[in-house]
């Protein structure tokens, strides 16, 4: 059973002529009748009653034309909806992001992308890496906001930030008063580390390696504000973007001598999943309006 077929059935149903029908389909009248024939046939039932060219709906006719009205319907509801998502003017664009990335960066973001076009909505998604690579690789979100480090071979990326690490201390700490550190300075500190669910543990890790010593972490926090949260209770130190949702009070962010250390932030998508007129507006968007430099330390 074909979708012109279900068309052609609708119009000789509410023309009642088969010439009328075939002019209004611009088919011929013969393609017209085979189309018909071919349907019924297949449901194993005739659908109309035949006077020469005159023809109405019988009792299985009006009992089938009721469910394709309604299939139609939904069809071109559903159609509708496609193309109100996927229009750049009034669409929806689906980001899933690093949690620590609600509290400033992805707001200002949607607020300054709508400033030009308010019409389109914004389907947010926010969690830890794990969470959001999934949804991403599934196809639950068209774009992805995160750290470098989890881009792969068939992922395409943006950078959006960058944004200097810092040494983080309690105001207690012996550190706090200075003005700068190394990070060599940080040996045999109580390091306040993270687990593999956060975007920036790669980053780190991978900055560490070029330091010339490893460090053990005392404890492994599930998120930034988690990390945040141990050192302010004098349970370690750590490394971290100094980003909102993370200067607590009691805090004290010194800036780091060695160089390369800051976290890269950026979109990134799929290169082989579909993505939408509305979302590859807003990767333009980006790409034209993202900094891509280091902010000043301080």
């Amino acid at each position: 059973m074909e979708l012109t077929q279900l068309e052609y059935f609708l119009t000789v149903a509410r023309l009642q002529h088969m010439t009328m029908a075939s002019k209004a389909l611009r088919i011929t009248q013969p393609a017209l009748s085979h189309a018909i024939s071919k349907l019924e046939n297949e449901l194993n039932v005739p659908l109309f009653e035949r006077n020469g060219r005159n023809i109405k709906l019988n009792r299985y006719g009006q009992m089938f034309s009721k469910w394709i009205e309604q299939a139609m319907h939904n069809i071109e509801n559903g159609m509708q909806e496609i193309e109100e998502w996927s229009n750049p003017d009034t669409g929806v664009i689906s980001i899933s992001y690093l949690n620590i990335l609600g509290v400033d960066l992805v707001p200002t973001l949607v607020k300054t992308y709508q400033l030009n076009h308010p019409n389109v909505r914004f389907e947010l998604t926010q969690g830890n890496l794990g969470d959001i690579d999934e949804h991403l690789e599934q196809g639950l979100s068209d774009l992805m906001i995160t750290s470098k480090e989890s881009i792969i071979d068939n992922h395409q990326w943006i950078v959006i930030h960058t944004m200097p690490l810092y040494i983080v201390v309690s105001s207690r700490h012996r550190f706090a008063g200075d003005s700068a550190l190394s990070l060599a300075e940080l040996s045999g500190e109580p390091f306040v580390g993270l687990k593999n669910n956060c975007g920036l543990k790669a980053t780190i890790l991978s900055r560490f390696q070029n330091t010339g010593f490893v460090l053990t972490s005392t404890y492994d926090a599930e998120d930034l504000i988690t990390v945040a949260g141990f050192i302010k209770a004098d349970l370690g130190v750590s490394v971290l973007p100094k980003t909102l949702g993370l200067m607590l009070d009691g805090l004290v962010w010194i800036p780091i001598t060695d160089e390369g250390w800051y976290w890269e932030i950026g979109l990134k998508w799929r290169k082989d999943h579909y993505v939408s007129p509305a979302a590859k507006r807003f990767i333009e968007y980006v790409e034209l309006s993202s900094s891509n430099h280091v902010e000043p330390q301080g």
